[in-house]
């Protein structure tokens, strides 16, 4: 062989080692990028970016960066953008989506037990409202829609709900009389509303500003953040503080998505969220004065009646639901909590 034979043979050798050392790099590369693949969540509800539960999704979802090293993560779409608060639970419970917010009232829909969270009245105050959400009565109420593919992960500290109108100022349950009060798509607080004397009608919560505007209903009833946020003090002058009722929201998962969870996974994004929850009772509890300052600022009227008629307006609602051996032994349970 000669000089001119050996320089293009090794040459060759060298192209030869230089691709099959390409390619093992190559496929290390896919190894590792497949080992250690980002696993994304995506999270949609129907609330505003400056409301106090889309800031506790944000920071959670940060948190589970942290956590996970950069392997997990939440994707957060606020607003509705992803469709309405049923739609989004429709797709949680298909797949297509991986996590949402609704109010505990609409889990009464999956679970029976869950109305009691939505009794008029039930917490003391907000000390007790947050042990019975941290007790083994709260944590067992959030596994009890697996069966729909829904699984609870948490409370959320979504305020005292009160009734807010455009024209007449409540003072009295007796005030309500003939007034078409927006509600939830919730038996109870249909009933409620009626035990009261006014006429509860369902809808979606976007269609309230409109609603209200319209005349189609003389008012609604939410939290202060809700009532801010949403801007509703535009059309609706008075406010009623009467704390009606104190229906935490619930942060969902697919039970889809939590069991395509490995272990370590299931870890992260539980601590995550556990962490949100404190962060959050913090946030809302800031939300809610500065929601009330500004309203006022905004023109708002707030009106404290007596909640002594109030409570005794929906007694005979508890003498009805509580007929239920279930329901009656839950209230007690509840009311137990010191």
């Amino acid at each position: 062989m000669n000089l001119s034979q050996l320089q293009k043979s090794t040459e060759n050798n060298l192209r030869i080692k230089f691709t099959h050392t390409s390619l093992l790099i190559a496929i290390l590369i896919a190894m590792i990028s497949c080992g250690h693949q980002q696993k994304e969540i995506k999270l949609a509800h129907g609330l505003d970016v400056n409301h106090p539960v889309h800031k506790a999704m944000v920071f959670m979802a940060e948190k589970l960066d942290e956590k996970s090293n950069g392997e997990m993560s939440i994707r957060v779409y606020p607003s509705n953008q992803l469709g309405s608060e049923r739609e989004c639970v429709e797709l949680l419970q298909i797949g297509s989506l991986g996590m949402t917010k609704v109010s505990a009232a609409v889990m009464s829909s999956f679970s029976p037990d869950f109305q009691v969270l939505s009794f008029p009245y039930i917490f003391r105050d907000k000390e007790h409202f947050f042990k019975v959400q941290d007790s083994k009565i709260g944590k067992d109420l959030l596994l009890q829609s697996e069966k729909y593919w829904l699984r609870g992960m948490c409370y959320y500290d979504a305020g005292s709900r009160s009734f807010y109108t455009s024209e007449k100022q409540i003072k009295t349950p007796e005030d309500l009389k003939g007034l078409k009060i927006r509600v939830m798509q919730s038996p109870i607080a249909i009933k409620m509303v009626k035990a009261m004397g006014g006429s509860p009608t369902p809808m979606a919560s976007g269609e309230i500003y409109t609603a209200i505007q319209q005349g189609v209903v003389d008012g609604a009833e939410n939290n202060p953040p809700s009532f801010y946020f949403s801007r509703h003090y535009e059309v609706s002058k008075y406010y009623t503080i009467d704390e009606h009722a104190s229906i935490p929201d619930v942060l969902l998962i697919s039970t889809h998505v939590w069991k395509d969870l490995d272990k370590q996974q299931q870890k992260w994004l539980q601590e995550a969220i556990d962490e949100s929850v404190v962060f959050q009772r913090k946030l809302w509890a800031e939300s809610e004065k500065e929601s009330m300052d500004k309203a006022k600022e905004e023109g708002a009227v707030i009106l404290y009646p007596d909640k002594a008629p109030f409570v005794k307006s929906v007694q005979p609602l508890y003498d009805e639901l509580t007929k239920d051996t279930r329901i009656n032994e839950l209230v007690n349970q509840i009311k137990a909590i010191e």
